[in-house]
């Protein structure tokens, strides 16, 4: 058995696209044993992957720190990987032992391209196939046929959200029209929400039940994934949830802003449309003529 430790102690998205690196390691070499280091709040997520053989927390603090290194030092690793190009890992991963430890290299810019370069030092081989990083997991029958999920969460907000992205919060009345025109072209639409409903969707709740829309809210992201396994088409601005569509293989309308190059993270992306974050009005229009 080849043990190896990978670092990726940031947040969920980040962890899916190291779920594909993992997939491919376990497809060149089946009998690796997998130790990720992950951020405190992500935890029992990552435990949910049957991949993953081993998942240890690490407390950012310099006792949490030490702690962690303790409890790796009387490993041997085939390989170590700072998939997070933390400092804090790259520090910790110096003291270990190891036959080979992978940085990434951040000249390259693709983070795909990255999990490629990753795997040639280690002589391995991209398999596309892995780009189904939940293909171990049980994924349910759709609930109706073609299914619109609308994910509304802070993104959608202005003030809840990066202040110099362009505004895209609708109106009341732009929400409710939007919705109506969704429901011309497809007759199931439901919206999603990891938190407590924004203000607009509470507002709107009675119109929007009227017009037969389900608001889920308060989702975990276990959940949040659930829905969109059986979806056909995911609308929402980037995030974890965009990955989770890209899994599936799920259509999607990905609302981003020009000011930051998205290229990066979605080159592999699947069934991926992106419309750049504009005025509510000219967004939805664009978007109902993605559908």
């Amino acid at each position: 058995m080849n043990n190896y430790l990978i670092f990726r102690t940031d947040r969920i998205g980040d962890f899916l696209i190291s779920a594909i690196l993992i997939k491919c390691i376990k497809k060149n070499d089946p009998n690796s044993h997998i130790t990720l280091i992950r951020s405190k709040k992500n935890f029992a997520y990552i435990k949910t992957f049957p991949y993953v053989d081993k998942v240890i927390s690490l407390n950012n603090s310099f006792f949490g720190k030490i702690i962690l290194f303790f409890k790796l030092i009387k490993f041997n690793f085939k390989y170590i990987i700072i998939h997070d190009d933390k400092n804090r890992s790259k520090f910790i991963s110096l003291f270990l032992k190891s036959s080979l430890k992978i940085n990434i290299d951040s000249s390259i810019i693709s983070h795909i391209e990255i999990i490629k370069d990753i795997l040639k030092k280690m002589n391995f081989k991209f398999f596309n196939s892995s780009l189904n990083i939940f293909d171990n997991t049980k994924k349910k029958k759709p609930l109706t046929k073609k299914l619109v999920q609308f994910h509304f969460d802070e993104k959608w907000i202005f003030k809840d959200y990066i202040k110099k992205f362009v505004k895209i919060e609708p109106t009341e009345l732009e929400l409710i029209n939007f919705i109506k025109k969704i429901l011309q072209v497809n007759k199931n639409v439901i919206i999603t929400s990891s938190y407590k409903l924004p203000l607009i969707l509470e507002k709107t709740k009675p119109k929007l039940m009227d017009l037969g829309i389900n608001l889920y809210e308060n989702l975990s992201f276990s959940q949040l994934q659930n829905i969109t396994s059986k979806s056909d088409l995911l609308i929402s601005c980037h995030g974890a949830i965009s990955h989770v569509a890209a899994a599936y293989n799920v259509k999607q309308i990905d609302i981003i802003d020009k000011t930051y190059d998205y290229t990066k993270w979605t080159d592999h992306f699947r069934k991926y449309h992106f419309l750049y974050r504009q005025n509510f009005k000219k967004l939805s229009k664009k978007i109902i003529n993605l559908l």
